[in-house]
């Protein structure tokens, strides 16, 4: 008998039948012996519903509102999802957030788990009872107003309940049947993946792969909850995450992420002087809008030019924040572009092999694509191009690196 939680996520529980598919499937795991917990997503395009009618009356929302909002599409999902766990004769019973509780910090919008009590649900589960909880909502601390955790953050809830219920693995159930090298849809021979090391999945996630959010996988790795994605409409293996240990022959590239959630803000003739970085991205963190890659020019005539990436989603806040501390921050223009595309290329072999970066540069060049911005870790390179060029960088990267499955 092992303890498992399954993660739904909005595609799996898209309408009734599906939902009924989902309670099937719970239902063979709970008659083959294990403890089993579900976390569920909001049906398909019902989140997005939601957040666009915050974002029409108010780009600038409050974000305790808007938590207020989007948290209601899980809530009907655990409902509907329970109702049919029961109809086929499973003892089921739905789970919001502030019930368990998951309990979160104050950063609305994107609110980070604190802690989660996982002992009343084990009772249930050793009682025979399958928890259905609502993912990406949690309780803030103090005010204990609900919050949620960010998109994809379902993900994010199932494995930190999987670590509270000390579960054997965590499945997540999704439109697909594992991680592939990169999207099928742009790359038809794009190759599965059997196992992946949590270091690279992070790397991925955290550069546009839509598969698992990237704190989910963070996480996973920080408390050794063994992941596995597999498909919820087809009967076939799925990929495993799991410690690097476990894969024996490393390759030097595993994957190519893309992602067009970015937007480039460029601050023209900024005075180059000590600390005018720390105001910039000081008042930006305040406002919990998150930043990723950065360039400073080289300075001349005591001014710069600095550019960086935040989410499509915090663009305007970001202008906002930024706007409101021009004076103090002396720049002469912001300029934003959101038709931009960061793509990466991800792989632990890259800490033992050179010439990684140089194929990617040629391989763009090849292609007529121009570099903006390019950032690295240990294991990844990215760069961020012109949105139209999307498909055609990953196609020919993903080539470059003999990623191509075999014809």
């Amino acid at each position: 008998m092992a303890r498992i939680v399954m993660k739904f996520g909005g595609t799996s529980v898209a309408d009734l039948d599906r939902i009924r598919n989902v309670a099937a499937r719970v239902k063979r795991e709970v008659e083959a012996g294990h403890q089993v917990a579900v976390v569920v997503s909001a049906m398909a395009g019902v989140t997005n519903q939601l957040v666009k009618w915050c974002q029409d009356l108010s780009p600038l929302h409050d974000a305790r509102e808007y938590d207020t909002v989007v948290a209601t599409g899980e809530q009907v999902t655990t409902g509907l999802t329970a109702i049919a766990l029961q109809a086929i004769g499973v003892d089921a019973r739905s789970w919001q957030g502030w019930q368990v509780p998951i309990v979160t910090d104050q950063a609305h919008g994107k609110a980070r788990v604190e802690h989660i009590d996982g002992s009343v649900l084990i009772e249930r589960m050793e009682a025979g009872q399958v928890p259905v909880i609502a993912g990406f909502q949690g309780i803030e601390n103090q005010r204990h107003r609900i919050t949620t955790l960010g998109r994809g953050g379902s993900d994010l809830s199932a494995v930190a309940i999987a670590a509270a219920v000390k579960a054997d693995r965590c499945d997540i159930y999704t439109d697909v049947d594992g991680i592939y090298t990169t999207d099928p849809r742009i790359v038809p021979r794009a190759r599965k993946l059997e196992r992946i090391s949590f270091e690279e999945m992070l790397e991925l996630a955290s550069v546009g792969a839509k598969v698992l959010q990237t704190r989910s996988v963070e996480l996973a790795m920080k408390l050794g909850v063994r992941v596995q994605v597999v498909s919820s409409f087809e009967d076939k293996p799925g990929s495993l995450v799991v410690d690097e240990d476990e894969i024996v022959e490393q390759p030097v590239v595993s994957g190519i992420a893309y992602s067009r959630d970015d937007a480039k803000v460029t601050l023209r003739r900024l005075p180059d002087r000590p600390g005018v970085a720390a105001k910039v991205f000081g008042a930006l963190a305040k406002a919990n809008v998150n930043v990723d890659m950065i360039v400073q020019n080289i300075g001349a005539d005591g001014m710069t030019d600095m550019t960086f990436t935040v989410g499509k989603a915090d663009l305007a806040r970001a202008q906002d924040v930024i706007g409101k501390a021009r004076e103090e921050l002396g720049f002469e223009a912001l300029l934003a572009d959101p038709d931009v595309a960061k793509i990466s290329v991800v792989g632990i072999g890259m800490r033992s092999h050179a010439g990684v970066a140089n194929t990617m540069f040629k391989a763009l060049a090849e292609k007529g694509i121009n570099i903006q911005v390019i950032s690295t870790s240990e294991i990844k390179v990215s760069v961020l191009v012109a949105a139209d060029y999307t498909e055609l960088a990953v196609r020919a990267l993903h080539s470059a690196y003999g990623l191509d499955a075999p014809a």
